[in-house]
């Protein structure tokens, strides 16, 4: 019988992996769906809602790419009316990004497909599964709101 140690470990990699496959599998369902944009240009787009006003530079540091590669993507998602710049208040000089009423339209859309599709899927469970994942969303939950 493994340790509590071993048992820990072996959770912790089949938690991973189950959650690395379901997130892959909805991205690659829901992308078709997503009104032209790319996955990064999605992820994209969500980041700028969380961080209004956040700077190109910024945003690549925070994505860790090089600013040519966001800068481009940045201009993407302007010229599909997503994104707008506006001054920042403490410095005139530079603009920030926003989400547009098209990008907030954009990302509800998005967020009800794969709202959509992660409920399809959960539907399909047999009875004692779903009651398994409903005991489970406590204790993911606490996994994700508790930093070391």
């Amino acid at each position: 019988m493994p340790n509590y140690d071993q048992h820990i470990e072996r959770l912790s990699e089949d938690l991973r992996t189950a959650l690395k496959g379901l997130v892959r599998q909805m991205r690659r369902d829901t992308e078709r769906q997503e009104q032209g944009l790319s996955l990064m240009q999605a992820m994209l787009l969500h980041v700028i809602h969380e961080h209004p006003g956040i700077g190109v530079a910024e945003l690549a540091r925070m994505q860790q790419v090089r600013s040519p590669t966001m800068s481009g993507q940045v201009k993407a998602l302007e010229a599909a009316g997503l994104v707008e710049r506006a001054a920042q208040e403490h410095d005139r000089r530079r603009s920030g990004l926003h989400v547009s009423p098209a990008g907030h339209k954009a990302l509800r859309q998005l967020r009800d497909r794969r709202h959509d599709w992660l409920s399809q899927r959960i539907a399909r469970l047999p009875p004692d599964q779903m009651a398994a994942l409903a005991g489970a969303i406590d204790a993911l939950n606490f996994l994700a709101d508790h930093e070391d």
